[in-house]
């Protein structure tokens, strides 16, 4: 057994510890510090998540019954694949080739054993004859293609190659070709169990980079500045041999701090409030966090050990926002209704703030319902309309408002977690945890360089 294997825990020790992080009320702030695991090699990884990617696919013809379709068509060119290819791909292939095409189909016993999908790699034409005799063997009915108007995950079929295949179909084939988004929906958003343990390992890895980096270890006070510390975390995730889907966003928080693509940018000074929102992207698995961290002071009558209670409150508020939502968010149920749901009871709780979850996996955006965009804090049309999976994983991503009474303003306490649906709870559970308390930055303590920390 090599070493790696010995650091890795096992599913089933990852899943007791995770069905530990009981329903609303609980305490759910790791009681340890978080630490860097490394996730498998990168040749090691390669052939991990192929065998999730055939296990996906496998149940690509269940799929297809449910949503009373025979076939599923993806034709697409190399640098301009459809959305779904990078759902479906091998790990080794960084583009489709030439122009590629891809027929998944419910009918094996017609194809004499054919692989499923079949896969055509083509820039002659040679393959529309071909393309042809296979969909007259299988003679479906109704023929999926990726070209819905308003959901990314199943509107990837680009025009042009659309033009080629009315073309070179025909119009026998075509006026059976449908539009049927729910099936691209539900293959790219439907997570298998073993995919947990390492994604609860990144998860573990995001809190000790959050830990690390909002500590004396990589800010000095009066020095440091939030770009310095926007690539401190990027320098990290290097060293850890993980990517991004978004460049950290970096903020001291005021009253005009607001969710969105961009932090601040300034000194941070003892007193200060700060807000990260950033991800972390590994073995074709997406994070999405946002954390708070207190800047103690440390001289005089002010001196600190601890955020001011009036801050540890917020944090409170939007924890029972977390609360509420995963209370609300049942299967089968639409975005729109839970989000509906979710503000009644904040009103009847007498808490202000706003929700915009999203579903998270393959990508940071993932397919699937949603619950409130930033624009769209009541209704979501179309997204806010589809239904809850399970089996998926979703950021619940929000802010309470709370009056800081010591500074005469209100502030929005923003925070984002990750979770994930439970099969055997039949519920939704945080991935690694969430935050309850403040990371604290504590300039007493002994100062590791900005340039020094980011070449560990």
């Amino acid at each position: 057994m090599t070493m790696f294997s010995l650091r890795i825990p096992c599913l089933t020790l990852v899943l007791a510890l995770w069905a530990s992080l009981g329903s609303s009320g609980a305490q759910f702030h790791p009681q340890v510090p978080a630490q860097y695991l490394p996730l498998p090699s990168l040749r090691q990884r390669a052939s991990i998540q192929d065998d999730w990617t055939a296990d996906r696919i496998a149940n690509i013809p269940f799929l297809l019954h449910k949503y009373r379709a025979q076939a599923w068509l993806l034709v697409q060119r190399e640098h301009a694949e459809d959305t779904i290819w990078w759902s479906v791909k091998n790990s080794t292939d960084f583009d489709a080739h030439r122009r590629t095409i891809l027929l998944f189909h419910g009918n094996q016993s017609s194809l004499n054993g054919a692989p499923n999908p079949l896969k055509w790699i083509d820039n002659t034409g040679q393959v529309w004859p071909e393309l042809l005799s296979t969909l007259s063997k299988l003679n479906p009915e109704r023929i999926i293609l990726n070209v819905d108007e308003n959901i990314a995950f199943a509107g990837g079929l680009h025009v042009g190659e659309f033009e080629v295949l009315q073309r070179e179909l025909g119009q026998q084939w075509m006026q059976r070709t449908i539009n049927e988004p729910m099936l691209a929906i539900e293959f790219v958003a439907t997570k298998l169990p073993r995919q947990f343990v390492y994604y609860h390992q990144m998860q573990e890895m995001v809190w000790a980079m959050l830990e690390e980096g909002f500590s004396h270890r990589a800010v000095q006070p009066g020095i440091t500045n939030t770009q310095d510390l926007t690539w401190w975390f990027r320098e990290k995730m290097q060293v850890l041999n993980v990517t991004t889907w978004n460049q950290p966003r970096i903020s001291v928080v005021t009253e005009d701090t607001y969710p969105g693509w961009q932090g601040s940018e300034g000194i941070i000074q003892e007193g200060d409030i700060l807000h990260i929102d950033f991800g972390i992207t590994a073995m074709h698995l997406n994070t999405d966090t946002q954390h708070l961290a207190y800047v103690l002071r440390t001289s005089g009558e002010d001196a600190e050990t601890d955020a001011p209670e009036s801050l540890k409150e917020g944090l409170r508020k939007s924890n029972r926002m977390q609360d509420i939502v995963l209370d609300n968010m049942k299967p089968g149920l639409t975005g729109n209704t839970v989000l509906r749901r979710s503000l009644d009871q904040m009103e009847a709780e007498g808490i202000e703030g706003q929700i915009y979850c999203h579903p998270i996996g393959d990508w940071g955006h993932d397919a699937g319902t949603v619950m409130g965009f930033v624009n769209l804090p009541e209704y979501v049309p179309v997204l806010g309309e589809l239904p809850i999976l399970p089996k998926t994983y979703y950021s619940i991503e929000l802010y309470a408002y709370h009056f800081v009474p010591e500074r005469n303003v209100t502030l929005r306490f923003l925070q984002e977690e990750n979770v994930a649906w439970s099969e055997e709870l039949q519920g939704w559970k945080f991935v690694y945890g969430r935050q309850e308390k403040f990371h604290l930055v504590d300039s007493r303590r002994s100062i590791i360089t900005f340039s020094d920390q980011t070449n560990l």
